[in-house]
């Protein structure tokens, strides 16, 4: 019993709504109540470049048909030399990806890491497929993890919700991803140079960004080098930023209709009879 009530007390994700969920999808009162999830767009993708790792993703959050927000950062930082980008539901990305960062942290104290290249990058991606695995797809959260270490040098790994992974020199994730793929199969070369590499990365993230309706607003850019350097470009590029001020009076410049631009043929006035209630007294009154 003992063991039970440990294991019980272990933080985790939490699943105290199952019997409520099964209550709320059983008929009622001749009605059946059904659960929707959640949709949620995305774009994210990454590269391995010659001397390092670029991720890039878009900043479009959605609950549904509706953006909740514009400036989304989806690049998450999992150690100095490791980060991850994060499609699926935004808190399941955002608590997998800390969980994890919290683990390693620990690590590295352990371990006595004095570099930040001394954290294998091979160590993070672990942790995530076993915790997602753990949750069986119940945890929605589809990552794009890059880093550079010592041993592997530039790596770069897409991790789905139910645990299993793969090594590729790019790769996407998300709904926007066959955009952004397309764009990446088409352009990609071994041994890019970092400028090449990041104008790639950036067209990709806008393919998704301009052809998928659950991805948007701009690009987010993080660029890992192999001396340790890390370039975190928020908003690298901002395809959709609209200046209201402006735009409003091109518009209304563009739709002020001068007068006379109709024709009157005709005009009249009758006076307009309408009638008021008050109380249980009905009265007609004459507006001039």
């Amino acid at each position: 019993m003992s063991g039970a009530a440990e294991v019980a007390n272990i933080p985790g994700f939490s699943f105290e709504n199952t019997e409520r969920n099964k209550q709320l999808l059983s008929t009622t009162n001749g009605k059946s109540i059904q659960l929707l999830a959640k949709k949620t767009g995305t774009t994210i993708c990454g590269i391995i470049f010659k001397d390092g790792v670029i991720l890039g993703a878009d900043t479009r959050a959605t609950g549904g048909t509706e953006v909740a927000e514009k400036h989304c950062e989806k690049i998450h930082k999992i150690s100095d030399n490791i980060y991850c980008c994060g499609a699926g539901t935004a808190a399941d990305t955002v608590y997998t990806t800390e969980l994890v960062a919290s683990q390693l942290e620990i690590l590295k104290m352990e371990t006595h890491a004095t570099s930040s290249l001394d954290l294998r990058v091979v160590v993070a991606l672990t942790r995530l497929k076993r915790l997602l695995f753990r949750y069986q797809g119940n945890v929605s959260a589809a990552l794009v993890l890059g880093g550079v270490d010592k041993v592997g040098g530039p790596q770069l790994y897409s991790v789905a919700p139910h645990g299993s992974t793969g090594r590729f020199p790019y790769t996407a994730m998300g709904s926007g991803s066959l955009a952004a793929m397309a764009v990446l199969e088409n352009g990609w070369t071994p041994d890019m140079n970092e400028a090449d590499a990041a104008k790639l990365v950036t067209r990709a993230i806008r393919a998704g960004i301009f052809n998928d309706l659950g991805s948007g607003s701009n690009v987010d850019l993080n660029i890992m080098r192999m001396d340790g350097t890390v370039d975190q470009r928020r908003f690298a590029e901002t395809p959709n930023e609209v200046k209201p001020f402006r735009d409003a009076i091109q518009r209304s410049e563009r739709l002020n209709i001068k007068a006379g631009t109709t024709p009157i043929l005709s005009s009249s006035f009758a006076p307009h009879r309408k009638m008021v209630t008050l109380a249980d007294v009905t009265v007609t009154e004459m507006e001039e």
